[in-house]
């Protein structure tokens, strides 16, 4: 967590922004205003938002050490009015938990892709009979039932098969479309990994751009000037090492998971991959003007 004296933040309200971080937050608001624009959420409501988050990052992150955090200075560390803090101060934090169909199938799309048994040679997910086997050999039902004994597989692969993550095959075997939980279809699910992923990785950015110890691993490849062709093959070669990444550290991360010992302090991670492409204008400027 950071500390900060009030005498270092009281009433600067932006005038002496570093002029390099106003234009990264104008170009990484972007994309997040325009999906709030075509969800129908305006500038008001993200507003009042705003303001609880900012009474929540202050209340949390920056504690005085030996002191308690009052309203009246959160309200002079955010410029959040003090009866708006006191209010928010004593809301129910959001828990951040994700949906119980994304977890579950997160869970159960991890286990496809990091177990031996539902492996194929080439360490790619195998195609699963839907029905339990006479020989108990690997199977969707039989993966479900692994994962919980409460959900029946029926239910899992009719959901599944709404979110666009797997089809069925002419020999009735279930095949599983992509080895990450991003369903085609179903903007709740799509929106909590939206949270989650965009989080950590702006989360490991900001460590790295507070000079936080040790840095973490947040880097990109880009260029300009590449025709249509060879961004269509760079997407295809992404995604294909992409993905041979995340199996890797989703094999590695369960086998570390079985090991851990007993009592110790628990940590999360999030490893992520993301590729990303569009029309630049003449000038070199991106196509939506973002500069």
């Amino acid at each position: 967590m950071n500390s900060m004296n009030q005498d270092e933040t009281a009433g600067t309200d932006g005038l002496n922004a570093s002029p390099a971080l106003v234009l990264a937050l104008k170009r990484l608001l972007r994309p997040l205003v325009r999906l709030l624009l075509a969800k129908g959420i305006t500038y008001p409501y993200l507003s009042g938002l705003l303001k609880t988050i900012y009474v929540d990052v202050a209340a949390h992150d920056f504690p005085l050490k030996g002191k308690r955090q009052t309203d009246s200075r959160l309200s002079l560390l955010t410029g959040v009015h003090r009866k708006d803090v006191h209010r928010f101060m004593n809301e129910p934090r959001d828990t951040g938990a994700a949906p119980p169909n994304v977890s579950f199938g997160s869970r159960l799309v991890a286990r496809w892709c990091g177990e031996a048994d539902y492996l194929d040679e080439s360490g790619e997910p195998r195609p699963l009979p839907r029905h339990l086997l006479a020989d108990g050999g690997p199977s969707f039902e039989r993966l479900v039932a692994d994962e919980s004994t409460d959900i029946r597989a029926r239910a899992v692969l009719d959901e599944w098969l709404r979110l666009g993550l797997v089809a069925v095959d002419d020999e009735d075997r279930v095949c599983l479309k992509s080895s990450a939980f991003v369903p085609e279809q179903g903007f709740e699910e799509k929106a909590y990994f939206l949270g989650r992923n965009v989080r950590d990785h702006l989360a490991a950015a900001t460590h790295n751009v507070l000079n936080e110890k040790p840095p973490f691993l947040e880097r990109s490849v880009y260029s300009d000037r590449l025709s249509e062709a060879a961004t269509d093959e760079l997407a295809a070669l992404s995604e294909k090492l992409g993905m041979h990444a995340l199996r890797t550290i989703n094999r590695r991360v369960r086998e570390l998971r079985t090991t851990s010992a007993d009592g110790q302090p628990m940590r999360r991670i999030t490893f992520g991959i993301y590729y990303y492409s569009e029309a630049r204008t003449p000038d070199g400027e991106p196509a939506d003007g973002d500069a």
